[in-house]
């Protein structure tokens, strides 16, 4: 597999009260034939973190074509899982409706955050409400720690998602960080999900975290990409393959993208995001320092 880099899409100006900084976590969703619509999230200058999105050019995806002038998706009111920011995930449309899984986020004292899966719908992409105020993916016994990061695909029997799961926190040269792998659960109506799914995607070696999985489906296999966070080297892109969507192989030598020698993408290259559009595959993904530099766009040249 070989990606060719198209070039940084978007950044904030800094001129939006609610987006001063990072374009975190693209997630697209297409419009129609000409136009692609990514969503992201940003911060305000107190770092809480909203939704909103650009329109870009499907026949030159670093086109930014409109900017959404307001979040389409703001925090939730003070106390609730997502207070503190609401970061976007994937998008599935069901019916005449879009559904919005999301990333909500609290700030916490004895650890850096708390992160659950929350789900919010809309009519148009303009504008999203809450289907409910507490997470869609919650604690459970035997995950207490975080459930978040959801790639949901529709299947025979409703929907599958795979989705980052907390096993712990670690301290590395003094700062604290959660240990994640990518998990699966199934639900009948895309609301209510199984708990204690075999673990698709785990650690090894020095690594502690495995986040925002992406799943794709092709006619002859599932595919998943994937952030690899370790103490020797910040955030890479993997992948991985499997034949239903449970038992995946991990190839991450044939991801073929990775950190650029000098660029907005140097440091580190993450948070991937894959749809196809006119007969192209494209990768929208976030650059150095988790999405501050903004987020660019590859194409798939060689499978």
């Amino acid at each position: 597999m070989r990606w060719h880099k198209l070039g940084l899409v978007y950044a904030p100006t800094g001129d939006q009260p609610w987006a001063r900084q990072y374009a975190h976590l693209p997630t697209p969703a297409l419009t129609d034939s000409g136009s692609i619509r990514v969503y992201f999230a940003s911060l305000d200058s107190e770092k809480f973190g909203r939704a909103g999105y650009i329109d870009v050019d499907a026949a030159d995806p670093t086109r930014v074509v409109r900017v959404s002038s307001r979040p389409v998706f703001d925090l939730g009111e003070p106390g609730l899982f997502d207070d503190c920011g609401v970061n976007p995930s994937c998008l599935v449309r069901v019916g005449e409706r879009l559904r919005l899984y999301y990333i909500g986020w609290q700030r916490c004292q004895r650890v850096p955050y708390m992160l659950f899966a929350g789900l919010a719908e809309s009519a148009d992409g303009e504008e999203f409400q809450r289907v409910s105020p507490s997470p869609v993916l919650d604690r459970t016994e035997s995950e207490p720690f975080l459930r978040s990061a959801t790639s949901v695909l529709p299947v025979a029997t409703g929907y599958r998602a795979w989705y980052v799961s907390g096993v712990g926190w670690t301290t590395i040269c003094g700062d604290v960080y959660p240990r994640y792998v990518v998990r699966t659960a199934d639900s009948v109506d895309g609301i209510q999900w199984s708990t204690g799914g075999r673990i698709c995607i785990d650690l090894d070696g020095d690594e502690f975290g495995i986040g925002r999985p992406w799943v794709v489906r092709d006619p002859d296999r599932y595919r998943m990409w994937y952030s690899i966070r370790s103490a020797s080297r910040p955030y890479r892109i993997g992948y991985a393959e499997s034949t239903e969507g449970l038992r995946w192989k991990r190839m991450d030598d044939r991801a073929g993208i990775d950190a650029s020698a000098d660029s907005w993408d140097s440091e580190m290259i993450c948070y991937a995001a894959v749809v196809d559009v006119n007969g192209r595959r494209l990768m929208f993904y976030n650059g150095n320092r988790h999405g501050a530099s903004g987020f660019g766009c590859a194409v798939l040249e060689q499978d």
